[in-house]
C-alpha cells in the first residue's frame, strides 16, 4: 500500500516538473504561476506545493530534471581529448529534437542573470562545473597526446560553452533558417584542427 502511494507521489512529482517545464518555456520564470502550474499537472495548490513548497523549489527541480535528461543522453564523465567534443556534437543534435527544453533553458539561463533570480547560483554552479569536466577532458587529451601541449583548456572549455549557448539562442530565434547542428560540428571540426 505504501509502495503504491509513493508510486502516485512520484507520478504526480513528474507531471508538475513536465508542467513547470512547458510553462516556464512559453512564459518564463516570472510569467509561470504556480496555479497555472497546478492545474497543467491535473493538482491543486495544495497538491503541488505538497511535493515543491515553493516556487524556487520547482524551478531548482525544473533545472536538474533538464540537466538530468541531458546527462542521461550524453556523460562527459571518462571521456578524453577529442572524444568529449565529439560528445557535445552529439548533444547539440540532440537538443534540435527538444526544442521546449532548449527554450526553457534559455529563457531561465537570460533571467537568472538578474541577482535577485533564485536560479542564479544554479546555473553559476553548473557552468563552473562543465567548464572544468570540458577542460578535464581536453587535458587528459593532452595527456594522451592527441592535443598540443601548449593549449589552454580553460579558455577552449569557456569558449565551447559559449559557442553552444549562443547557437541556441540563434536557433530559437530562426529554428527553420538556421542549422545549429552543422554550425557547431563545423565549429567543433574548427577546434580539433586548432588543438590537435
Amino acid at each position: 500500500m505504501a509502495q503504491q502511494e509513493a508510486g502516485r507521489g512520484d507520478a504526480a512529482r513528474e507531471r508538475v516538473l513536465h508542467a513547470a517545464l512547458r510553462a516556464i518555456a512559453a512564459h518564463g520564470y516570472r510569467g509561470s504561476t504556480l496555479a497555472g502550474i497546478a492545474a497543467g499537472a491535473a493538482l491543486t495548490n495544495a497538491g503541488l506545493l505538497h511535493h515543491f513548497p515553493s516556487k524556487e523549489h520547482l524551478l531548482v527541480a525544473v533545472l536538474a530534471e533538464r540537466d538530468r535528461l541531458d546527462t542521461a543522453h550524453f556523460r562527459l564523465d571518462g571521456c578524453r581529448g577529442l572524444a568529449a567534443l565529439d560528445r557535445l556534437v552529439e548533444l547539440v543534435r540532440y537538443n534540435t529534437m527538444v526544442p521546449g527544453l532548449v527554450q526553457t533553458f534559455t529563457v531561465l539561463a537570460g533571467e537568472s542573470a538578474g541577482s535577485d533570480h533564485p536560479a542564479r547560483e544554479w546555473f553559476r554552479e553548473r557552468y563552473l562545473r562543465l567548464r572544468a569536466d570540458i577542460a578535464t577532458a581536453l587535458r587528459n587529451g593532452i595527456t594522451a597526446g592527441e592535443i598540443r601541449a601548449d593549449v589552454d583548456c580553460d579558455a577552449q572549455a569557456a569558449g565551447i560553452l559559449a559557442m553552444m549557448d549562443g547557437l541556441q539562442v540563434q536557433w530559437l530565434l530562426a529554428p527553420e533558417r538556421f542549422d545549429m547542428a552543422a554550425v557547431f560540428a563545423d565549429y567543433v571540426a574548427m577546434v580539433r584542427r586548432a588543438i590537435g
